[in-house]
């Protein structure tokens, strides 16, 4: 069922994220107390009451700034079009200026409804403040303190009101259940063109794209429909070395990322192909890798690299990234589009991997002949085995005796093999018994 939508706009600094923390009840946006933090786009799933609908965060509205201010302040304007009901922040302890008559201006002529949202109303001894607002022309403010949670009950109360009916057939929707998607995390060095990719595969312009590094802040999702499902496609912010994280908002941009990688069926690592696999390209795909997730290596910006150029980071690709198996190896122009075709193909074959059953015929018949080639050490032997879960698969194995590493990896090894399961994850358990 599709949720109805509500944006939270407003210039930079009011408070918006703060406030979509609030409504979530946790730390789903990152807040910091300076200008720009926010730049993309970013949805999630709210409720109020047994009411749920999708929440926009967007980044500061600006009549005039940088080219990257542009296109922030375009993805707020998108987001007022799409949405069901508007919340305008502002901070009257600040007073209103130029940028807040102009977005009030653009407001008055949307056909959803506006809630005039007065933030950092944090006592009663503020309660003055917000009656300069009323000559926005936008009906009576709203004051809240999305820090302190003050007002922001009524005004989800105003919000829940405001939403559109809901159909009386249709069926409530259940926050644990999720679309069935797979997860695919988009990760990488800053400035290497991952938005530019997600914003290729997904055919919008969720994700800010500019050529400085760091634009991306927070992660970004869409659900793309595909003839193998459904993928969600999670943009990250880029990723560097903690000793060269300087800043807070910096340092949470990380977190998500690492988190968006940990809960990731699949990570595509993209690769700025012009400078090579780099050390932090190395110690990124050995950050997947131990998160158990397979990875596609998409070497962005080939078609700028000459015939020599190609051939060394072929070579480096080889040398570099050897620890991450058959991972596929894809040349792509994220900004005009060359190669990207091949994406979807090679997800599907990881995605077959990944969730790849086997009956248990077939897995017996391999632990057999593994052992038949080389015993297990000290009178290990495995009794019987089977394939107890996919989304990774996931093997069980019932031994005599606890069962070496080593030996374990040699099995692993003969299952992959024989069931073609690449270099997606695999999880190995022993249970011990007598026999």
């Amino acid at each position: 069922m599709t949720l109805p939508v509500v944006a939270i706009v407003g210039r930079p600094n009011v408070g918006k994220s703060t406030l979509v923390n609030r409504i979530l009840g946790r730390r789903e946006a990152i807040v910091e107390e300076r200008p720009g933090v926010t730049r993309d786009r970013k949805e999630v799933v709210a409720d109020w009451n047994g009411r749920s609908f999708t929440l926009v965060d967007t980044g500061g509205w600006m009549a005039r700034g940088t080219e990257l201010d542009d296109k922030v302040s375009r993805q707020s304007e998108q987001a007022i079009r799409d949405a069901d009901v508007v919340l305008f922040v502002v901070d009257p302890t600040v007073g209103l200026g130029d940028d807040d008559d102009r977005v009030a201006a653009l407001l008055r002529g949307v056909a959803a409804p506006v809630l005039l949202v007065a933030n950092k109303v944090d006592g009663s001894s503020r309660d003055h403040l917000v009656w300069d607002l009323l000559r926005l022309g936008l009906g009576d403010p709203h004051p809240v303190s999305a820090l302190h949670g003050r007002g922001t009950g009524d005004l989800l109360d105003e919000v829940v009101a405001l939403l559109p009916e809901e159909d009386a057939d249709a069926p409530a929707p259940d926050p644990a259940d999720d679309d069935g998607s797979v997860s695919v995390a988009i990760v990488g060095r800053p400035n290497v063109g991952k938005s530019t990719l997600f914003n290729r595969i997904t055919g919008t312009d969720r994700a800010v794209v500019h050529d400085m590094p760091g634009t991306t802040r927070d992660t970004v999702d869409t659900v793309v429909e595909t003839d193998t499902g459904p993928i969600r496609f999670v943009d990250t912010a880029g990723m560097r070395r903690k000793s060269r994280i300087d800043e807070g908002t910096e340092y949470y941009s990380l977190v998500r990322a690492l988190q968006a990688v940990d809960a990731a069926d699949v990570a595509l690592l993209v690769v700025d192909a012009t400078e090579g696999i780099t050390h932090q390209d190395q110690r990124l795909a050995e950050r997947v890798d131990a998160a158990g997730c397979p990875v596609v290596v998409l070497l962005n910006k080939w078609e700028l690299l000459d015939a020599e150029a190609r051939a060394d980071v072929t070579d480096q690709v080889a040398r570099r990234l050897a620890f991450v198996g058959d991972a596929p190896v894809l040349k792509i122009s994220a900004l005009t589009g060359k190669g990207v075709a091949k994406l979807l193909p090679a997800l599907a074959g990881t995605i077959d991997q990944y969730r790849r059953r086997v009956p248990t015929r077939r897995v017996n018949d391999v632990i057999a002949a593994a052992q038949s080639a080389q015993p297990g050490p000290h009178g290990v032997r495995v009794l019987y085995a089977t394939q107890g879960a996919t989304d990774p698969p996931t093997f069980t194995l019932f031994a005599n005796k606890d069962v070496p590493a080593s030996y374990l990896r040699y099995l692993e090894r003969s299952l992959r093999e024989a069931f073609d399961l690449g270099q997606t994850a695999v999880k190995m358990r022993v249970r011990r018994r007598s026999g």
